[in-house]
C-alpha cells in the first residue's frame, strides 16, 4: 500500500511539474511585435524613446508633458507591440509610459505602472489604460492611486461593476470586427461604467490591430489597413486627453 501511495504521489508530482513548466512556455511565448512597432521604438525629433529599467517612455520632444497615460499590454502580447499607437500619441504633447508584466500577463503585475508615477514629477495629469487584459488590469490599478485621473479601454472593460460609483473618467475604444472583446460584450460593459462614460466604436477595426502583433486567434479579420486602426486610436485618445487638462 505504502509503494502504492508513493508512486501516486511522484505521479501527481510530475504531472503537476510538467502542467507548470507548459504554463510557463505558453506565457514566455508572447505574439512578438512586428516591423512597424520595432521601427517606432526610434528616437526622431519629435518624440523621444527610452528604455528605462521598469517601462519603455515615449517623451514630446519640444516641451515636458504635463498629462501621462500609463498603458498596460494585452495577455501574450510583447509590450513593444504597441509602440505605434503610443509614439503617435506622445508626439501630440502627451508622455506615454509602456510597462512589461511578469509572464506577459498584467494580472500577475498589476502594480506594473506604480514606478512611472514616482518618475515624472512634472506630470500633473496620470491616466492608465491598456488593451484587452491589459485594460482590465489598468482598471484595478487605478483606484488603488489617486495620481490616476482617468482609466482608457481599448477592447476592453472592467471585470465587475466596483468602478460604476467611481469619480474616475472613463474611455472606451472597441472595433467592430473584434471577436475577442465583441461588440456585444462592450456594449454590455456600460452597465459596469458611470454613465459619462465615453464609448467609441471603430468601423471595421478588430481586436488584434489595438497593436502590431500579427493575426490573434479567435479574431475577426479587420475591414481597414492597421494603420488607419491606429490613427483613429491616437486620435480618440489624444482628444481624451487634451479634455483632462
Amino acid at each position: 500500500m505504502k509503494r502504492i501511495l508513493k508512486i501516486l504521489f511522484f505521479t501527481l508530482l510530475a504531472a503537476l511539474l510538467l502542467g507548470a513548466a507548459g504554463f510557463l512556455l505558453w506565457a514566455e511565448t508572447p505574439a512578438r511585435p512586428q516591423a512597424a512597432a520595432l521601427a517606432a521604438l526610434q528616437s526622431d525629433s519629435s518624440v523621444k524613446v527610452t528604455q528605462a529599467a521598469d517601462y519603455l517612455v515615449f517623451e514630446p520632444v519640444e516641451q515636458p508633458a504635463e498629462t501621462g497615460l500609463i498603458f498596460y499590454p494585452g495577455g501574450r502580447v510583447d509590450y513593444r507591440a504597441y509602440a505605434p499607437i503610443l509614439r503617435k500619441i506622445a508626439a501630440q504633447g502627451f508622455l506615454v509610459a509602456l510597462v512589461p508584466v511578469r509572464l506577459n500577463l498584467a494580472f500577475f503585475d498589476l502594480e506594473a505602472g506604480a514606478p512611472v508615477l514616482n518618475d515624472f514629477t512634472q506630470v500633473k495629469t496620470w491616466v492608465v489604460g491598456g488593451h484587452s487584459l491589459g485594460g482590465v488590469a489598468a482598471s484595478l490599478f487605478a483606484p488603488k492611486h489617486s495620481q490616476v485621473k482617468a482609466v482608457i479601454f481599448w477592447a476592453s472593460y472592467p471585470a465587475d461593476d466596483a468602478l460604476k460609483s467611481s469619480n474616475l473618467r472613463f474611455l472606451s475604444l472597441s472595433g467592430s470586427r473584434d471577436g475577442l472583446a465583441t461588440p456585444q460584450k462592450i456594449e454590455q460593459s456600460r452597465a459596469l461604467l458611470p454613465a459619462n462614460a465615453q464609448f467609441i466604436v471603430i468601423a471595421g477595426g478588430n481586436h488584434a490591430q489595438f497593436g502590431d502583433y500579427g493575426p490573434q486567434d479567435g479574431d475577426n479579420p479587420s475591414q481597414i489597413p492597421a494603420e488607419s486602426q491606429w490613427q483613429q486610436t491616437a486620435d480618440a485618445v489624444t482628444a481624451f486627453l487634451k479634455t483632462l487638462k
